[in-house]
């Protein structure tokens, strides 16, 4: 049944379904639009509780709903400086030790690190290190980020597949992160330099950070911008990124730099800034 179903999505025309919904995302529908996105509220048991607009009336588009901000007092950062704080909302789909340039996708399955960055070099600060893969559920908050404190030195944006990024798809898909469109931004922290990967998947209306704007979907070849001669610097838990609908964010360390939380295990329900282990330094 796997296989019929991944056969089925390979079938279809991933990009356009995905223009379509961002189409429709952003259509202002009045009093429809407020039906839909209560419908959604049911249906994935969001907790507008924690956004920042609680009502699902004062959203004028589908999409203005799932970007919505949080409340000031919705997240905190961990008390320990050397904690990695999680920049997302999400459930743990792996993590642990990168074997060389291989990276554990699901079982039987993996990827390599070379691929998913596109670059050997940038692979090589992470051989032998560790990673942790955070899947976002259509019910959590859809803005992405800072780790730790760092400066951003460079954004590679990867053409792709839109694969869904759901359990099935994970569990059945050979090297789905590593297919998918994905944006790659490399930091230099003041603890260790670390690469946050943000991967596109169905329906996701586009990658978005705070340097490019909305990444350009159509292009055939990876797009780059080299922070290093005026990085960008961002605090721990500051935004930098968004999903403009939910997918995956997948963090690489170098080896021995930090210690993961070993609690956070295939499954673990993580928080923004919910501490995800330790800096070595």
């Amino acid at each position: 049944m796997a296989s019929l179903r991944s056969a089925l999505y390979a079938a279809l025309p991933q990009h356009a379904l995905s223009r379509l919904g961002a189409r429709f995302a952003r259509w202002r529908a009045g009093p429809l639009t407020t039906i839909f996105i209560r419908w959604f509220v049911r249906r994935y048991q969001v907790n507008l509780n924690e956004a920042a607009e609680p009502d699902p009336a004062a959203y004028r588009s589908f999409h203005a709903f799932f970007t919505r901000a949080l409340a000031e007092d919705a997240r905190a950062q961990p008390d320990d400086p050397a904690a990695v704080a999680s920049p997302v909302d999400g459930v743990v789909s792996a993590g642990g030790r990168i074997y060389e340039d291989t990276i554990f996708q699901a079982k039987g399955l993996s990827y390599f690190a070379t691929t998913l960055l596109g670059s050997a070099e940038a692979a090589a600060r992470y051989r032998n290190g560790h990673f942790i893969t955070l899947y976002l559920r259509p019910c959590d908050y859809h803005r992405v980020h800072v780790p730790l404190a760092g400066e951003l030195q460079h954004i590679r944006h990867l053409p792709g597949r839109l694969w869904p990024v759901r359990p099935w798809a994970v569990a059945g898909v050979e090297r789905l992160f590593a297919r998918n469109e994905r944006a790659v931004l490399e930091f230099s922290s003041d603890a260790t330099a670390y690469a946050l990967v943000m991967v596109g998947a169905l329906m996701v209306g586009g990658l978005e950070t705070r340097i490019t704007g909305p990444m350009r979907r159509r292009c055939h070849a990876p797009e780059e911008w080299n922070l290093e001669m005026a990085p960008a610097r961002f605090e721990r838990g500051e935004e930098f990124g968004r999903f403009n609908f939910g997918s995956t964010v997948i963090l690489l360390f170098p080896y021995d730099s930090v210690k993961l939380d070993a609690t956070l295990v295939p499954g673990s329900v993580c928080r923004l800034g919910q501490s995800l282990g330790r800096t070595s330094t």
